[in-house]
């Protein structure tokens, strides 16, 4: 009987531990989940198709849904700025290829904001398995167990997943704030700095560190131009003259 329990007790642990692995979240600094899939531009396997560029994924609800429509119209119209950026898009739902083909093909021939017809290069990816949906967190049960969140996952040119963002179904993104994150972290890889709260491009960035020792200020006076401090452990480094 004892063992009969242990045994029971054990299988309900296992798939317990089975049914969460199936939908943990990709912690940031981990390597992004790997998949193959249909898409709207053809078979992608993600992230490696997309190389060295940085990545983001964008999950949504439901295909035709006014809100992911406004999200993808906004997308389509910030494409070059994502591509100056060397970031390549993807979006993905629980909805069939198909239904995806006809969204975007709706979508391209609507004027939205006045800014004129927009093409929508990037990838509509078919999860209507849910697999990569699972893969990735999406799914969150207490909202569905069949619709995505709106889910962002950033991923950089070595595949690590750099940030991630969840937006309730009723609520569209910012697609300027996700852009900005994008560079926020381009450049504190660039700098090795910090960026502050609220921090766009140009601005000044916090240093983690002392920025000098008395001794290299001795060799060095012009370093003492570079930064500056306006509190304790609150040292800057300017990035304009």
């Amino acid at each position: 009987m004892r063992k009969h329990l242990l045994t029971l007790l054990l299988a309900t642990i296992f798939v317990g531990t089975a049914l969460a692995q199936s939908s943990q979240i990709p912690l940031i600094g981990s390597k992004a989940p790997s998949f193959t899939a249909q898409t709207t531009t053809g078979d992608l396997k993600f992230p490696e198709d997309f190389g060295k560029n940085w990545k983001i994924l964008f999950s949504h609800p439901k295909d035709f849904t006014p809100v992911c429509s406004s999200e993808l119209l906004e997308l389509a119209f910030m494409q070059s700025e994502f591509e100056q950026l060397g970031v390549k898009l993807a979006v993905i739902s629980t909805d069939n290829l198909s239904q995806h083909n006809m969204w975007k093909n709706h979508l391209e021939e609507l004027d939205y904001k006045g800014r004129g017809l927009q093409k929508i290069n990037f990838p509509l990816i078919d999860d209507q398995s849910m697999a990569i949906s699972k893969m990735y967190g999406m799914l969150h049960a207490p909202t569905s167990t069949s619709r995505d969140i709106r889910g962002v996952y950033i991923i950089d040119s070595e595949n690590i997943v750099r940030s991630v963002n969840f937006y309730p179904i009723q609520i569209g993104r910012n697609l300027n704030e996700i852009e900005r994150i994008v560079i926020a972290l381009q450049t504190s890889d660039e700098t090795q700095m910090l960026t502050p709260a609220n921090w766009v491009k140009g601005e000044d960035v916090m240093v983690p560190h002392l920025p000098y020792r008395e001794e290299e200020l001795a060799t060095n006076p012009e370093l003492k131009n570079q930064y500056y401090s306006v509190g304790n452990r609150m040292w800057f480094k300017k990035m304009k003259d």
